[in-house]
């Protein structure tokens, strides 16, 4: 109980104090995230505001096409992919240094109600021990929860916070849940 608290208590720390440190070059809240149609890449940009985190596109060394993501054909890339617990998609460019954050948020679409095998790609890539990693996605129609519990299953050495669909929240919403986050309230 201890370390719970004593974890929640440096979140609300680092998420209140971001701005300070952010001015500071002491960057701490990273927002990755991979967004294959925008609609990610806006709600990481508007956590990356709202946070002061520094925003980091994931990105495939492959770009997706539209017919790459058409998931009513069983042999589109986005596909395949999905039906491969073992698929691990190539990143492009150069490896993230992670040392400096404490807080990770992780943001991606929801995919067949999992993260996309881009993301389990970054998170292999990058150490992320010891640090707070914050699942957030976009989706069209399926929640996150499944695609959190599958993460901290296939990870679980990693310090997993409860996630957020982030589907055209409001900047004004977002910080409120940061600062439930930072609480300790689920």
């Amino acid at each position: 109980m201890k370390a719970k608290t004593l974890l929640f208590a440096m979140v609300a720390f680092l998420i209140t104090n971001v701005h300070t440190m952010a001015q500071n070059d002491d960057k701490r809240v990273l927002v990755a995230y991979f967004s294959a149609t925008g609609t990610t890449a806006r709600a990481a940009e508007k956590l990356a505001r709202v946070t002061g985190g520094e925003c980091y596109a994931i990105t495939p060394a492959q770009p997706y096409t539209d017919a790459d993501l058409n998931w009513h054909d069983k042999r589109s890339r986005s596909s395949v992919e999905m039906n491969d617990p073992k698929s691990r998609p190539a990143l492009a460019g150069k490896k993230l240094d992670t040392a400096a954050y404490e807080v990770v948020f992780i943001g991606y679409p929801i995919w067949w109600d999992l993260a996309p095998r881009v993301i389990n790609t970054f998170i292999e890539n990058h150490d992320l021990k010891g640090k707070t990693i914050i699942p957030f996605a976009t989706s069209g129609g399926s929640g996150i929860a499944h695609s959190v519990k599958s993460l901290k299953a296939e990870y679980p050495a990693l310090n997993w916070a409860d996630g957020k669909l982030l589907n055209n929240i409001s900047e004004a919403a977002m910080r409120q849940w940061t600062e439930r986050i930072a609480a300790g309230v689920k």
